[in-house]
């Protein structure tokens, strides 16, 4: 006897009735309930949700690339100017040309006993009218290599007892030294910046210290809330990392990097402002900042300056740069002057474009489209 199906049933993997096919179904036509693999009957599984599809034409196109363009060029002319608007210097100090003051310390080792010290003098030729921030900046320092990057201990630097005597296993192989746990542990703590930069204003041959801000670098979520000391006697830091030894690339232990409690341990601001690590090999950290005492004066006169610096960060093995950068902001930042011109660039290119098709449009719209064919 023949069995007669329709082509939607065969592909269900089933008749509608008859002899039974394989994956269910009830021999004769009745029975149990037939298995199928046809889709729920809901909007989503049958694709009948609502949709909207935008036309494009010139009528739509055209105003939204002119309107992009009238929009971008003036913010980004704006952003532009304020960013040259920003007061910049910056000063080179690595050593690696013979004539550089600093070329004496350029092998300089970590360990160097004493220290080496420098002093750059150079001349502002406009004044700082703001407050003025103080970079350090490294060239070619991978500070976004993976293995950099994991080698720390958070529980730790976040003030853990437990952990302070016991760092992570990713702090290797910087993660204890003769036998007792580092503190803090890990590659990223390891080589902390830790050259010594102080600014003199000349004038008529003497020499006036800039007074430089050594608080308010850090961000404040990382002072209050990533970074703490361990728990206890916060008066007596020595006796808390008790245990414990430094780096192995540090000159004193993580308790002495400051005379104020506040600033001193874990929460000392040089140290956290070096564990957020950079995203690119060139890179600058704040360093200090130089507040402007009276509005009627700026806060860096135009003249002569000089820079001593006690050198103790080796660079040249690496082929690494080292920078002095002073430097204002505005509402936007530092000086970046990339999103203006980012600005600018896109909105010139939507207004060519828009000025293209309506041309375009202007001179092959009107055509008849008819697909008639004369005679």
């Amino acid at each position: 006897m023949a069995v007669n199906y329709s082509a939607k049933e065969e592909a269900d993997g089933h008749p509608s009735g008859g002899v039974g096919m394989p994956g269910g179904g009830a021999v004769g036509g009745g029975g149990g309930a037939v298995k199928t693999r046809k889709p729920d009957n809901t909007a989503f599984k049958q694709q009948r949700l609502p949709a909207w599809q935008p036309i494009l034409t010139a009528g739509t196109v055209l105003p939204a690339f002119f309107i992009i363009g009238l929009i971008f060029i003036p913010i980004g002319i704006g952003i532009f100017v304020t960013s040259n608007n920003i007061r910049e210097y910056e000063i080179d100090y690595t050593g690696t040309e013979p004539s550089s003051p600093c070329n004496k310390c350029l092998n300089v080792s970590w360990d160097s006993t004493p220290p080496c010290t420098c002093t750059i003098n150079f001349t502002l030729e406009h004044s700082f009218e703001s407050n003025v921030f103080m970079y350090y900046g490294l060239s070619n320092f991978y500070q976004n290599h993976r293995r950099y990057v994991k080698s720390r201990d958070d529980s730790q630097l976040n003030g853990d007892n437990s952990s302070l005597l016991n760092p992570s296993k990713e702090c290797e192989p910087y993660r204890t030294n003769e036998d007792k746990p580092i503190a803090p542990c890990g590659a990223i703590a390891n080589s902390m910046f830790n050259d010594t930069l102080e600014l003199y204003r000349i004038d008529n041959d003497t020499r006036t210290p800039i007074t430089l801000i050594k608080k308010g670098i850090a961000w404040w979520t990382d002072k209050n809330v990533k970074f703490r000391n361990p728990t206890g006697d916060g008066n007596n830091l020595t006796a808390l990392f008790q245990g414990t030894t430094k780096p192995v690339n540090w000159p004193k232990p993580v308790y002495m990097l400051d005379s104020e409690p506040d600033n001193n341990g874990f929460i000392n601001e040089d140290f956290i402002v070096w564990m957020r690590t950079a995203a690119l090999p060139t890179f600058r950290k704040l360093y200090r900042l130089i507040e402007r005492k009276n509005n009627l004066q700026p806060t860096l006169q135009a003249g002569k300056y000089s820079l001593d610096i006690t050198y103790n960060y080796p660079v040249h093995s690496f082929d690494g740069r080292k920078r002095m950068i002073l430097s204002t902001i505005s509402w936007m930042g530092g000086k970046n002057p990339f999103l203006g011109i980012a600005y600018i660039t896109v909105g010139s290119i939507c207004f060519f474009l828009g000025v293209v098709l309506l041309i375009i449009h202007h001179k092959y719209g009107n055509r008849n489209t008819s697909a008639d064919i004369p005679n």
